[in-house]
């Protein structure tokens, strides 16, 4: 016997059987399993948060890249609307996601600011912007990280997908970071 199945005690199979009853009998959850272990209300509205804060800053680029100008800075506005198409694209899985655990995305305008994480940022110069990108990066980064933390293994896709944009947001301030050297 390896002293790897030594280790773990056996479970016995897997009951498919109560599975598949499980499966029929809440079929109204829809991708929501019968051993799903989040807190679905607590994830739901930490998301919805995360929504408003990716579309703010889907917002805060396109006007950052819409505005700044200078024949220099034409890398620099690339880079702000790829970032903007990034945070778009995050703000897209985090709605599926939200109606996969069967919650509502709030997309509602009238209070997306105060949900939002991060600001919006109106600045005028070059060097403001990327600024302000790079501290709304750093805010989007420690909010994935604590809501992460906070799921913990309650909730792994949901906690992988929060893995994953934060990666995107890690490499977002490394930018930023590389053009405020500039």
């Amino acid at each position: 016997m390896s002293k790897h199945k030594a280790d773990k005690p056996s479970q016995g199979p897997i009951d498919v059987a109560a599975i598949r009853a499980a499966a029929k009998k809440f079929v109204d959850d829809g991708a929501v399993a019968s051993g799903y272990k989040g807190n679905r209300e607590e994830i739901i509205q930490m998301l919805n948060e995360a929504l408003a804060t990716e579309l703010v800053c889907v917002m805060r680029y396109k006007r950052h890249y819409f505005t700044a100008t200078g024949l220099n800075n034409e890398p620099i506005k690339a880079e702000f609307l790829e970032h903007a198409q990034q945070e778009a694209e995050h703000a897209d899985r985090i709605a599926e996601r939200i109606v996969q655990l069967n919650g509502e995305p709030d997309f509602n305008p009238k209070n997306l600011a105060q949900r939002s994480h991060a600001e919006y940022d109106d600045s005028g110069d070059i060097k403001s912007m990327i600024r302000a990108n790079l501290i709304a990066e750093r805010i989007a980064i420690e909010s994935y990280r604590q809501m992460i933390e906070r799921i913990g293994d309650t909730d792994p896709t949901t906690r992988q997908m929060l893995v994953e944009i934060m990666a995107v947001e890690e490499e977002h301030a490394d930018d930023m970071g590389d053009l405020l050297d500039i």
